[in-house]
């Protein structure tokens, strides 16, 4: 049978629970994923004077075809893009500027150190975010910048977080899509601290700072993420889910939760409904965690069908970011993101196709036992079938077909890369 063929037989078996596949589609189809653009290049960027990787942050592998240039980062996205189905987004740090070989520290990074991305961006059609870079920098060497004793220190970081949020503004602008630009600090310590308040009021004093300066929501839109513990920052974090989740409240910000930045125990899915009860808006950082924050490549496990649930059964996807946030180098990179992304969009796809109502209606009435059957049920549905022709119709690879292109893409492009 044809992919069409399977479709039509497909959507028989969602039409008997008053699903409408077509509508299950055109609504996909409006919801856009914010790729990272460091899964590329394994977060090294293109400073100048650029740094080895600090701040908690590793990646593992040293697997062939590395983008070393923004040129060839931004040819490998278009390669990923051209096998995602969907109108998309891609999120930069800092570090990718274009400073025509220059120093420029970061508390001088400016819009137009940007324009290459943004005009590049303006002929794919597509948004952009921002997140100001924290890490791989001396003036981080300790582990601590907006929360940092020295006030010279977090003056600089000050002004670098103020920059970002300016060239976040500059891509709403140009772009006529407004920008999440998403604030992240490592700030923490190793061992058990003799103080948790005051660096978190350094933290707070600093923020209250950055937001001084207006910046037009209309272009740029403030987020703020937490973490639970890191390398080099075990025993404490500064910025806790509990201390960003209080700030964002109390100042009209985003709250991002990032799946791989509480304790093992916990899911973000669980969070969505609770925080969307108190938050007009959310966004989402979307990793997989293997024992730790090991931001491995999305992949579609319980989880990610939860937080796809979550998202849809509640009215969510208006409401919600979703931006994603892994980096492997021990595979091919464009294959990665395109594993991700996907399986992003396919735990989409599978919510959208479960017959939510009723199952909502069966907890209602405590029918426990139908709930629990229909749910697992819908599991071994014919969701394949949709999804290769929701591929197919957006112009993209069906299937594992993806996978020659990337494999071709390897052998004429990346492999020719030093």
């Amino acid at each position: 049978m044809t992919i069409q063929e399977n479709y039509q037989e497909a959507k028989k078996h969602y039409e008997k629970w008053g699903i409408d596949v077509d509508a299950a589609l055109e609504q996909l189809k409006q919801v856009p994923i914010s790729i990272h653009c460091w899964q590329g290049d394994d977060i090294g960027g293109f400073e100048a004077d650029q740094q080895e990787l600090s701040g908690g942050i590793d990646v593992t592998g040293n697997y062939p075809g590395k983008a070393t240039t923004p040129e060839e980062l931004r040819s490998d996205l278009e390669k990923a893009l051209s096998l995602i189905p969907g109108k998309h987004r891609i999120n930069l740090h800092a570090i990718y500027g274009e400073t025509d070989g220059k120093v420029v520290d970061r508390d001088e990074i400016k819009p137009e150190h940007f324009k290459n991305w943004v005009d590049w961006a303006k002929n794919h059609d597509l948004g952009l975010d921002f997140n100001p870079t924290f890490f791989s920098h001396s003036k981080a060497d300790d582990g601590l910048t907006l929360a940092h004793p020295d006030k010279e220190i977090r003056d600089f970081w000050i002004r670098h977080t103020i920059a970002s949020r300016r060239i976040g503004e500059y891509f709403g602008k140009e772009l006529g899509t407004p920008a999440l630009t998403n604030i992240w600090i490592p700030d923490g310590y190793k061992d058990i601290p003799s103080d948790r308040l005051t660096p978190r009021k350094r933290l707070k004093d600093s923020l209250d700072e950055v937001f001084s300066v207006e910046i037009d929501e209309k272009y740029n839109v403030d987020a703020m993420e937490s973490k639970l513990f890191g390398i080099g920052s075990e025993a404490y974090v500064v910025g806790s889910h509990e201390f960003y989740m209080g700030y964002a409240l109390k100042n009209n910000k985003l709250c991002l939760l990032d799946t791989g930045h509480y304790h093992p125990t916990e899911v973000v899915s669980n969070k969505i409904s609770a925080m969307l009860l108190y938050n007009d808006k959310l966004a989402l950082h979307v990793s997989r965690p293997v024992r730790w924050d090991s931001d491995h490549v999305v992949i579609l496990d319980d989880e990610l069908r939860e937080i796809g649930l979550e998202l849809v059964r509640n009215d969510a996807l208006d409401k919600v970011s979703i931006g994603l946030d892994f980096f492997d180098a021990s595979i091919n990179r464009v294959a990665a993101w395109t594993i991700g992304t996907r399986n992003m969009i396919k735990a989409l796809l599978y919510a959208l196709l479960t017959p939510n109502e009723h199952l909502k209606q069966l907890q209602e009435e405590g029918n426990f036992t139908e709930r629990l059957a229909l749910m697992e049920e819908f599991k071994t549905y014919p969701f394949g079938a949709i999804w290769d022709y929701y591929c197919e119709q957006m112009g993209v690879p069906a299937k594992e077909a993806w996978l020659d292109e990337v494999n071709e893409y390897e052998k004429t492009v990346l492999s020719q890369r030093k």
